[in-house]
């Protein structure tokens, strides 16, 4: 069967360097940390004391009291973006087939927060033996994608993805195959993650995943560097308005670019860390270059995972060198989480944003952070350091690898006619 093409015609974001498109992006390109102290707990008990949160949020600048009451954060997060993203691709006046405009949402945890509130209230004393009749559609992971659907009446598939910080990643090429198979016409896809909270933090700091930099912590995430010592948590959400080619052009619907493939796998060797040898990475990026139907010397830009874990970031670097060879030298690679910290199962949709819009003008957001250099790593690689590099991009991919082994890239390319 002849496959349908597949374009982006909204975004929307909400991030802690960013709480729309505009200044994210304005962030992205010029390199700004958004790591500061936490101000959601007291961390005084805890290893880890910072995190790229969202500032300065109030939900009650976006939904009423009573709604927001109704909403765990991430659902929050993803009712933001997804409504920027909905109005940018101009959806909401429009009348066209809502039975097949479908929502495909992730999230790597959901409503965590709900789930702790809940538990504390519990085990005080203050709701025994009640619990809040909100509890459960709060806190389950699929309730993002199913307020989404009922705001804007999409009748078409509707789930969510889970696989860890692969995530919003899967979903994205979920709803890109859902399309180009004929299976609906449009869909609001992306994920957003909240999980910044005592349960969140302490549970990182246990596994040892996360950064306990607390004396330099707006520098703390530095990716490929030789001092790293983990990630740093983030949070919010993205969305992206995907839609079939010939609809979107009915519609004259603004189109970002064209996706042209995306590719998953396993590592099937550890709960949390990465296959050394980068085998299930490499395989990942092979299969999406496959469905692309293009060569490794046609990517332009990588937006790689790059989480700053002593040996993720390896592994991904080792991946890159096998898949692309002497090419792998011509292209700018960058981790944005340097810079917004790790959304977990919003990080693809944030990630993919980035590389979108990279297309859109011709410029590679930097890896910030860096100040040693890793022996490990090979350092002739162009990682985009410091400052954002202009240059025609054409093709990007975005990497995105999750605890269980779950591996995801997703391709995007300049719209051609």
């Amino acid at each position: 069967m002849q496959l349908k093409r597949v374009v982006v015609t909204g975004l929307g974001a909400i991030t802690p360097i960013g709480k729309n498109v505009e200044s994210y992006w304005n962030s992205l390109k010029n390199g700004v940390s958004g790591s500061e102290l936490i101000t959601r707990f007291d961390t005084t008990k805890f290893k880890t004391k910072f995190a790229c949160e969202v500032k300065d949020y109030k939900p009650t600048d976006y939904f009423d009291r009573k709604e927001s009451r109704k909403l765990d954060p991430y659902a929050q997060y993803a009712l933001i973006a997804s409504d920027e993203a909905v109005k940018d691709s101009k959806l909401e006046a429009e009348n066209f087939d809502r039975d097949n405009a479908g929502v495909i949402w992730a999230s790597g945890i959901g409503g965590i927060d709900t789930f702790l509130e809940e538990i504390k209230g519990f085990v005080n004393g203050e709701y025994t033996p009640r619990f809040s009749p909100f509890f459960i559609p709060k806190m389950i992971s699929d309730i993002a994608a199913g307020h989404i659907s009922i705001k804007y009446s999409f009748r078409g598939p509707n789930f969510s993805t889970v696989s860890a910080c692969a995530s919003s990643t899967n979903a994205i090429i979920d709803a890109f195959n859902y399309i180009r198979l004929g299976k609906a016409n449009l869909f609001i896809t992306g994920g957003s993650e909240a999980s910044i909270n005592e349960a969140g933090v302490g549970g990182f700091n246990a596994m040892q995943a996360i950064s306990t930099n607390n004396e330099n912590y707006q520098k703390a995430s530095k990716p490929f560097d030789a001092k790293r010592d983990g990630f740093v948590m983030g949070e919010g959400g993205g969305a992206i308005i995907l839609e079939e080619y010939e609809h979107a052009i009915k519609r004259g619907a603004p189109i970002y670019a064209e996706v042209i493939g995306g590719g998953m796998s396993a590592d099937a060797y550890h709960l949390t860390a990465p296959q050394p040898d980068g085998i299930g990475a490499s395989l990942v990026m092979e299969r999406a270059l496959q469905d692309a139907g293009i060569n490794p010397e046609d990517i332009d830009h990588i937006n790689s995972h790059g989480t700053a874990t002593p040996l993720g970031d390896i592994a991904e670097v080792k991946a890159i060198k096998k898949v692309f060879g002497e090419h792998a030298y011509n292209i700018n690679i960058n981790a944005t989480k340097s810079m917004t910290g790790h959304l977990l199962g919003a990080a693809g949709a944030a990630e993919a944003i980035a590389s979108i819009l990279a297309l859109k003008h011709n410029l590679v957001p930097p890896t910030i952070n860096y100040e040693n250099e890793d022996p490990e790593l090979d350092n002739k690689l162009n990682y985009t350091f410091h400052k954002a590099q202009e240059r025609d991009v054409n093709v990007v991919l975005s990497n995105n690898f999750g605890f269980g082994g779950h591996n995801s890239s997703v391709i995007f390319k300049k719209l051609n006619g």
